[in-house]
């Protein structure tokens, strides 16, 4: 909501000096987000002067059409004679009074104006459009044409109130009485304590039989309906200057007088209006909801297939409005026309208004159906003052008799459905224990009343809310008034007390220490939505029957090509991947931990609950009975170099081997036993995938893979070629380690190496020949590697080579070299019996 503080000085009487910007924090103090003060005219300076056009000749032998003319601007040049300037606009003539910028002048954009030869003439001067001194689009695009009376020579800039601050607040939801002149006045002179004249106090006249015929036949839709009649407009009555220029101040295109009067009225009182030409008016005016399939062309042309639940407004003929957000075509006011041949003028001369209230729901989703937010819906939808109905269209008729010399008609037509007013129940010190401040009960009883509530009672109060504050329904909105008008500033600063032994939770320290280890692993940590599209698990080649493929599908998406709740983190990492790759990326190295939800079971439907008090344990279990398992997982990506060439060395790129080391890092953070074995699955390349396997409750269990992606994969998604990825259940992962990590032992006795090199048959995995040579070495092996794998004709055909590097360390003593081979031998014995391994060279 844009507020001229000219406009606005006229409802509150605000200090002299008081700028644009003194109000803006007065009201922000007060809670309303005024994002910006404009300051317009700040880099305009004069002279601008009213001149008057004496003649125009029109220069030949120039590619666009110019003119040569000579302006009456009196005494502004000092002179009296008159100025000649060029100028290219063609939309003005000759004793056209029109806004001249002497030589001297500065225009917005630093544009200094000085006496020039151009096009063979001397131009001293410039005429000037709207949007040369920054007024907006006055929607002619051409030069400004002043009204006949205007005397000539005065000043220009006073005139067309281009010197002004305007204040652009961004109203929330619940504030709609601040999307006029009417709410910003109340909340300043609340804010600077002063008295407010209330552009809604006008004398209307009594309902009566005899105005304008007008059924409701869907009260709950529209529960106030005012209907004002003025005949013998001037249809060449313009809107006069000031009335332009504060609705090009606040945002709005001036467009004709009667629509610009009803637009000047809602930017005042809050209240939307629509003006009918009654000429064309069929019968009644109706409210009703549309019928389905039922077809309407809306004042901008488009014609709209109407829903069951879109509340219109008829007449005989069918829907002439869709109620609360746009006007129709066929019942529009009809610009002036003259005759070519008898220069008689046509147009609307007789208008009725509409001043309804419709309900805020309704009006909200027929302008999302329809993709058509407008100026009235938006107010409709956050919640309109039904009171003011009668008073804006009072107002409406008001300024069409004084600026189009029409007559009102003494007819007026008020529908209103009975509506009780509305009460809030609260003790006096609720806010003091909302904010933990004594404020008393006089303090909360004014600061209510400030804001249009009667007040009653001393201990338990009842305060009946004012009409237009739709959004006070609860005692805790009433304390928020209260507080918000005694400062938000002055609510004192106290540190809450943490109970002891309520840190973080397990989960949530494995979750910190994960992402602090990827990061110093080099992983650049990438947030995605949680939503994917069930097309990609074609793409990553899960098999029909994978719980993958089994999504929680959204009712109300963000997009219809991502309907459903991720159940892998994989897609989002790898779209990442390849944005940041098609952008000059190609070394990359990511990660996420976030949750994927799992549907299993089809999910219940959860109840919603209410906010009035804690729900019952029963509640809670019902709730969370009906959503799908949210399971916390980690995974990284990598393609290009994981370590850079330089003058250090060639550097390597990243590969399978390094989405496995991923997987371990996170295995160590959580205290668990990972096993490494060759796997297949979906995405990855059947050679070069890895199984992530735990032991739970004594059984092992697949918690995530790693390796290289498949090479059908990697085209289908556009990725670099050889991605690797790595991904993993981290809530299993936790399971598998315990509640909590063991600070490991670190013993002050040196360390016994033995290297073993093991041949067995190519289809025995490392891993159990490592975890068959962990168990034979008993508690003196401090840590075991695999740092070679051989195959060729000396281990034989079908074999391979596994050399291992063991450590041993006691932790009271040095060990000797027969305790060590002693552990080696063991170890070595335990892995031929289980797997059926040779010492190599023996």
């Amino acid at each position: 909501m844009r507020v001229p503080l000219s406009w606005l000085r006229e409802y509150v009487d605000l200090p002299a000096g008081e700028t644009g910007r003194d109000v803006q924090a007065k009201l922000i103090d007060a809670g309303l987000e005024v994002e910006t003060v404009e300051q317009l005219g700040a880099d305009l300076t004069g002279p601008l002067a009213v001149g008057q056009v004496l003649t125009i000749e029109e220069l030949e032998g120039f590619k666009k059409p110019i003119r040569f003319c000579t302006v009456d601007v009196g005494q502004a040049n000092g002179t009296g004679e008159p100025q000649e300037i060029v100028c290219g606009a063609r939309n003005f003539a000759v004793g056209d009074k029109v806004v001249v910028a002497l030589p001297g002048a500065v225009l917005p954009g630093d544009f200094a104006i000085a006496a020039r030869k151009t096009y063979g003439r001397n131009s001293h001067g410039m005429i000037c459009s709207g949007d040369e001194l920054g007024m907006g689009d006055d929607g002619t695009h051409g030069i400004i044409v002043l009204p006949p009376e205007i005397e000539v020579g005065i000043d220009a800039i006073e005139l067309l109130e281009l010197n002004d601050e305007v204040l652009d607040i961004a109203v929330t939801p619940d504030r709609g009485y601040c999307l006029s002149l009417r709410g910003v006045a109340r909340e300043t002179a609340t804010a600077y304590g002063l008295p407010l004249r209330d552009p809604a106090l006008l004398d209307v006249p009594a309902p009566n039989s005899y105005g304008y015929l007008v059924k409701v036949s869907d009260p709950t839709g529209c529960d106030r309906f005012t209907a004002r009649t003025v005949t013998g407009l001037d249809p060449e009555a313009k809107s006069p200057i000031w009335l332009k220029r504060r609705l090009q101040k606040a945002g709005m295109r001036p467009i004709s007088l009667a629509v610009d009067i009803t637009n000047y009225v809602m930017l005042e009182l809050g209240q939307p209006l629509h003006a009918y030409d009654r000429s064309r008016l069929d019968g009644a005016i109706g409210v009703r909801r549309a019928e389905q399939g039922e077809k309407f062309t809306t004042l901008d042309g488009v014609k709209r297939v109407l829903d069951a639940e879109d509340l219109v407004i008829t007449d005989n003929s069918g829907p002439i409005g869709l109620a609360g957000v746009m006007g129709g075509a066929d019942t529009e006011i009809a610009d002036a026309v003259a005759d070519p041949e008898t220069g008689a003028v046509t147009g609307t001369t007789d208008v009725v208004i509409e001043a309804a209230h419709f309900d805020p729901i309704t009006i909200s989703r027929t302008a999302r159906r329809h993709k058509l937010s407008s100026e009235a819906s938006k107010r409709f939808e956050r919640g309109v003052d039904p009171q003011a109905a009668a008073a804006a269209a009072q107002r409406t008729v008001d300024l069409l008799v004084l600026l189009a010399g029409g007559t009102a008609e003494a007819g007026v037509t008020e529908l209103t459905a009975p509506v009780a007013p509305r009460t809030v129940a609260m003790r006096a010190d609720h806010p003091d224990k909302v904010a933990g401040v004594a404020y008393g009960r006089e303090t909360v009883v004014r600061r209510l009343q400030e804001v249009g509530c009667d007040v009653y009672g001393q201990d338990e109060l009842v305060v009946t809310v004012p009409s237009w504050r739709p959004d006070l329904a609860e005692p805790n909105d009433l304390a928020e008034e209260v507080i918000r008008l005694e400062g938000y500033a002055n609510l004192p600063s106290t540190l809450p007390q943490v109970p002891s032994g309520r840190g973080l939770t397990a989960r949530q320290q494995l979750h910190r220490r994960v992402g602090r280890a990827l990061s110093g692993a080099g992983y650049v940590e990438a947030l995605n939505y949680p939503f994917i599209g069930e097309g990609v698990f074609d793409q990553l080649q899960l098999p029909a029957h994978d719980a993958s493929r089994q999504v929680v599908t959204l009712v109300n998406p963000l997009s219809d090509e991502e309907p459903a709740l991720r159940t892998t983190l994989l897609p989002g990492l790898l779209g990442t991947l390849r944005r940041n790759d098609s952008r000059g990326g190609h070394d990359l190295a990511l990660f996420e931990t976030g949750l994927v939800f799992r549907a299993g079971d089809r999910p219940g439907v959860a109840v919603r609950l209410g906010v009035d008090r804690r729900p019952t344990d029963e509640e809670i279990g019902t709730l969370n009975a009906a959503l799908p398992a949210q399971p916390r997982y980690a995974a990284v990506v990598l393609a290009g170099a994981r370590e850079q060439a330089g003058w250090w060395g060639k550097g390597r790129p990243s590969d399978w081997a390094d989405a496995v080391e991923a997987a371990r890092s996170l295995a160590r953070e959580a205290g668990a036993d990972l096993v490494i074995r060759q796997g297949q699955y979906g995405p990855w390349h059947p050679g070069r995938c890895a199984e992530l396997i735990v032991t739970l409750d004594g059984v092992e269990q697949v918690i995530g893979h790693a390796g290289e992606l498949h090479p059908r994969v990697v085209k289908a998604l556009g990725l670099p070629a050889r991605t690797s990825a790595m991904e993993l259940d981290l809530d299993r992962l936790q399971r598998a380690g315990g509640e909590a990590l063991q600070a490991p032992r670190i013993s002050a006795f040196p360390v016994a190496t033995q290297d073993v090199a093991l041949i067995v048959d190519a289809s025995v995995p490392a891993a159990t020949v490592e975890a068959a040579l962990r168990k034979g070495a008993g508690e003196l092996l401090e840590s075991l590697r695999l740092f070679d794998v051989f195959t060729g004709e000396q281990v034989g055909e079908g074999k391979k080579s596994l050399a291992y590097a063991l450590r041993f360390r006691a932790a009271d003593r040095t060990l000797t070299a027969e305790e060590s081979t002693a552990a080696r031998d063991a170890a070595v014995a335990l892995a031929t019996e289980r797997t059926g391994a040779v010492l190599r060279g023996a």
